[in-house]
């Protein structure tokens, strides 16, 4: 079976520029490039801005609410930082300065491709479980939890997808974990969330070298809208069925959106440490998920982060003072982690036989659905 073409319009103004994406799309396959009077609607439009850019990028703007259009691509010989921004805000997915950069538009096409591919498979409609990482206080690691467990889920079952959303909603750091530069944020959605579906998601989204998708928080402060409580619980139900894992990097926050991410969670990962006011915090936070029907108790499992055998307060003690038993024990090393983290890589990337790193895989394999895991132990089994 061959592989489907994705139909692309070309509107240039530059016959040069015309000639020279036509070349790159015969170089790279896997488009069909519709003519003039075609009304078929594009996969993707690919659009040179003129001198009058803001009422072309209104016109190319209602297209895409009005679905008439699916991704965009633009260039202009304009490159001044309000088009660029302009152009961000209507939901292009690339921009490209002229003179053009060929390797910068083959890249593009082959990402489009990729994107959409996963797109289809995505509307096989997925039913995917969501998992909050929530700190029992700032400086637990969370993100550390989030970046590696996302990791370690897309290993150890071959073909399962996953999105991290960062909902640290002030200078969150999941891409300097991942060493990523994200186009767009969640703050795109809040502003746009009668545009939300399948293909304006994924165009948002940013694919990380290992498969992982990520839905950024801003990386400064101006003005974006914070996602309320109904748009959390929209953006949620979209990605349990694009996706078979939703991760959501919560923080520390208790506001009403991060309380709904807990609500909808199937699981809810608490993070704590051996210290008392950590474990104090721990205790609190659980009772009061419990006490106001934010999560059942099953449905909480304590994560242990930073495990060391010394410590003043025994594993016994720490399981006495919250009144629950401890669902997993990360092992710490400071070294290791910091070392990934600088580096902007996940631990199984830079140390994969490291302790710590086993620990993460072993954490996604005990979080997977109980007929997987049983079936994970029959192959265990037949290869011994």
């Amino acid at each position: 079976m061959q592989n489907r073409l994705y139909t692309i319009k070309l509107i240039f103004r530059n016959r040069k520029v015309n000639q020279i994406i036509a070349d790159i799309i015969g170089a790279t396959g896997g488009f069909e490039v519709l003519q003039e009077r075609d009304t078929r609607k594009p996969d993707l439009l690919f659009f040179e801005l003129g001198p009058d850019a803001e009422k072309e990028m209104t016109m190319i703007e209602s297209l895409l609410k009005a679905n008439e259009v699916g991704a965009v691509f633009l260039t202009a010989e304009n490159a001044e930082p309000a088009v660029l921004m302009r152009a961000i805000r209507l939901g292009a997915k690339e921009f490209f300065p002229q003179p053009i950069k060929i390797d910068e538009v083959k890249q593009a096409f082959e990402t489009f491709k990729l994107q959409s591919k996963e797109l289809k498979q995505s509307g096989e409609h997925k039913s995917g479980k969501i998992i909050s990482i929530f700190g029992s206080k700032g400086g637990v690691g969370t993100t550390t939890v989030a970046v590696n467990l996302a990791m370690s889920l897309l290993q150890v079952k071959k073909g399962q997808s996953v999105v991290l959303v960062d909902m640290n909603t002030l200078f969150g750091e999941v891409p300097l974990f991942l060493e990523i530069t994200p186009k767009f944020h969640w703050g795109e959605i809040t502003k746009n969330i009668e545009r939300l579906d399948n293909t304006f998601l994924t165009n948002i989204l940013t694919r990380h070298e290992s498969g992982i998708h990520v839905l950024p928080s801003p990386a400064y402060l101006n003005g974006h809208v914070r996602p309320t409580p109904d748009i959390m619980s929209r953006l949620l139900d979209l990605m349990k069925s694009m996706f078979d894992y939703v991760l959501i990097d919560t923080g520390q926050s208790t506001n009403d959106t991060s309380l709904r991410v807990v609500e909808l969670s199937d699981t809810l990962l608490l993070i704590t440490i051996l210290s008392l006011p950590c474990l104090a915090n721990t205790n609190r936070l659980m009772k009061s998920f419990l006490d106001l029907g934010y999560a059942e108790e099953d449905r909480i499992k304590i994560v242990l982060n930073r495990y060391t055998k010394n410590n003043d307060i025994s594993l016994k003690d720490a399981e006495a003072g919250i009144k629950k038993e401890l669902f997993w024990i990360i092992p710490n090393d400071f070294n290791t982690t910091m070392s990934a983290i600088n580096k902007g890589k996940p631990l199984a990337q830079i140390a994969s036989r490291a302790a710590i790193t086993k620990s993460f895989e072993e954490m996604a394999r005990a979080l997977q659905p109980l007929e997987v895991q049983q079936e994970e132990k029959k192959w265990k089994i037949f290869r011994r």
